[in-house]
């Protein structure tokens, strides 16, 4: 069941958790779907001896796209019209993210529903990773 204008107001939040204990496979799939073969996001020797950061470490867009799967199991499928994000923090092998949206605004526009929402995802510390903003249309 998707949302519903009438069942809503602003301030409604909903969250889920979009993976848990994310891992290096993952991170390599990643990469092969996403055709993004940057090493930073799969060779630990690169990533740590050239590069200098501590570990091999997500893409932004997977974590936009994890944050995506929680809007669209929110809205429903087929329904979001707009989504941007900032990617404020790295995501580690290991890390557990929630996604979370709060509805800011409900309006119609001809004839349809709208929704506007805040956008932020966790990793398990609370440490804000997503942050960004997402419009859907949504039934009466």
């Amino acid at each position: 069941m998707s949302l519903r204008a009438t069942k809503s107001k602003v301030g409604d939040k909903h969250q889920e958790v979009v993976v848990e204990n994310l891992s290096r496979s993952q991170l390599v799939m990643y990469s092969g779907a996403s055709g993004d073969y940057n090493p930073l996001h799969t060779d630990e020797i690169y990533t740590t001896q050239v590069a200098e950061y501590p570990s091999v470490f997500a893409h932004g867009m997977l974590s936009m796209g994890l944050t995506g799967k929680m809007l669209t199991n929110y809205v429903g499928d087929g329904r979001l019209t707009k989504f941007g994000v900032r990617f404020a923090n790295q995501v580690w092998p290991g890390d557990t993210l929630t996604a979370a949206a709060t509805i800011t605004k409900l309006y119609e526009e001809k004839t349809k529903n709208f929704v506007d929402m805040e956008v932020e995802t966790t990793n398990q510390n609370g440490t804000v990773v997503v942050k960004g903003y997402a419009t859907a249309s949504i039934d009466d």
